[in-house]
């Protein structure tokens, strides 16, 4: 007799992206059988789950211990302390001995100090990947499995269509997303899962898990949305919204790659021998285009990626579709957007 349906879709989402690691791995290693590197040889690599005790991410982290030494695989684990709970230094403990109990190695738990841009969902965020990413390079991991599901993507696109900030902001979270000069970092295996799969084969297999009390808080925006609004949606529009927004995400993604792909070859063609942006030039582009090159311009600059705002780009874009001689606009990051003599000029200030 199999395992619980549950357990199985859960472990083969995890053991395809384990292959899907392993390829990449394979496709870094040189070439030359002479030539120096440092890569891990893919029967060396390991793969590290983010874990915060929840039924998502122990579900995950019980996929990974399984699937992982049948690939030649090792499987460690990691868990954040946010410290904004009363008792979170227990929990985090209780968390790594539940991983360590599943045979992972190593297993870290790493304290935060979560700031307040952006808000407390967007600073404890920040805080969680910064804290990630150090680890993966401590370790040397080849990847960091999330237990995003397909409940967190439809949560996000709507999220993101709240924020009215375009196609990107649609496009939700990918399968495959990158850290500080790692590609391919962050994997999530469950994305085209549901939550109540993920629940399920912590039941079936008796793994304790921890509900965070932020999920039902209605402080929290995300946490107003799960309970409140997407019910609402449900009970408006009927069964299969979650599908729905899911390959909404999907759609917006394939669609927000081909024009940022587009815009990222046009730019060479709108630049004057200085470098600097040529405002007729701009203006001839479908507007899809033209505000990818002027947002790439305005972090190029050093405006930070995660402030900027579809509002900033419209500003800016102002100086070339509705230009009345305005002055300077002020963007993120102490940087400056300004028209000069048919030029597009954007620096720090």
């Amino acid at each position: 007799m199999g395992p619980h349906p549950a357990v199985a879709a859960i472990r083969l989402a995890v053991r395809r992206v384990l292959h899907d690691v392993l390829i990449d791995l394979s496709a870094q290693r040189t070439p030359e059988p002479h030539a120096a590197h440092t890569e891990r040889a893919p029967g060396d690599a390991l793969v590290l789950v983010a874990c915060s005790g929840g039924a998502d991410s122990m579900a995950l982290a019980s996929a990974l211990a399984f699937e992982a030494p049948k690939l030649g695989i090792r499987a460690g684990g990691i868990t954040v302390d946010h410290g904004l709970q009363p008792g979170s230094d227990l929990r985090a403990a209780e968390v790594v001995a539940r991983l360590t109990a599943l045979g992972l190695d190593p297993v870290d738990s790493v304290v935060v100090s979560v700031g307040r841009d952006g808000g407390p969902e967007a600073a404890a965020r920040e805080a969680r990947y910064a804290a990630l990413d150090a680890a993966a390079e401590r370790h040397g991991a080849a990847a960091i499995l999330l237990g995003h599901t397909r409940d967190d993507q439809a949560e996000t696109v709507l999220l993101g269509l709240a924020r009215g900030s375009g196609i990107r902001s649609l496009s939700g979270m990918a399968a495959v997303s990158g850290g500080p000069g790692a590609a391919g970092r962050y994997r999530r295996p469950f994305l085209h899962l549901d939550r109540q799969t993920a629940r399920k084969a912590c039941m079936v297999q008796s793994l304790p898990v921890w509900d965070d009390p932020h999920n039902t808080d209605p402080a929290y925006t995300r946490s107003r949305l799960r309970h409140e609004g997407l019910p609402a949606l449900e009970k408006a529009l009927g069964k299969g919204v979650v599908e729905a927004l899911a390959r909404t995400a999907q759609l917006s993604r394939d669609d927000a790659d081909a024009l940022d792909a587009w815009a990222a070859e046009a730019e060479a063609s709108v630049r004057d021998a200085s470098g600097l942006l040529e405002c007729a030039k701009l203006y001839a582009l479908p507007p899809a285009v033209r505000r990818r090159i002027l947002r790439r311009a305005a972090i190029a600059a050093g405006a930070p990626a995660g402030s900027l705002f579809a509002r900033h780009i419209e500003e800016v874009d102002r100086l070339i579709t509705g230009w009345r001689g305005q002055g300077a606009i002020n963007l993120p990051g102490r940087v400056v957007a300004q028209r000069q003599g048919g030029r597009l000029v954007i620096r720090q200030g």
